[in-house]
């Protein structure tokens, strides 16, 4: 059996700038994009434009990872929770700083980069988007 396990992050209606705003802070590759009028198109219930400009679906590779990033269907409710975080894990603390102002640009601190009996820089942050990562850094070896 083959397992891959990707987060998924939702959004309400700011996709497109979430995926511009983590190809900007993690240096994301955008694999691929599609929207709702891209997709199967229901003719007894057409949708206007700003709907059909909703993105469906994304794949963004961070690192070694991929990760989706979409827009919460409109009938759904969309609720945010800290229960789950990313955790990135770098090199040095300088990689750490970066991503962790990066992400933190428009977001909340959570937790003040900082060492920590585990990691030589450790914080954790919310970003604009509502998603909470972790930012560690691995201790030299």
């Amino acid at each position: 059996m083959t397992l891959q396990v990707n987060p998924f992050i939702l959004v309400d209606g700011t996709a497109d700038e979430a995926i511009a705003f983590y190809q900007e802070a993690l240096g994301a590759k955008l694999l691929f994009k599609q929207t709702v009028g891209e997709g199967p198109q229901n003719p007894e219930a057409p949708m206007s434009e700003a709907e059909q400009a909703r993105i469906a679906h994304s794949v963004l590779l961070v690192g070694e990872t991929k990760f989706f990033v979409a827009d919460q269907e409109l009938n759904q409710p969309l609720t945010h929770g800290n229960g789950i975080t990313i955790c990135i894990t770098v090199d040095t603390p300088d990689e750490a700083r970066q991503l962790y102002n990066a992400l933190g640009e428009g977001g909340t601190v959570d937790l003040e980069l900082s060492p920590a009996y585990f990691s030589p820089a450790y914080g954790m942050v919310t970003d604009k988007f509502g998603v909470a990562f972790q930012i560690f850094t691995k201790r030299p070896q």
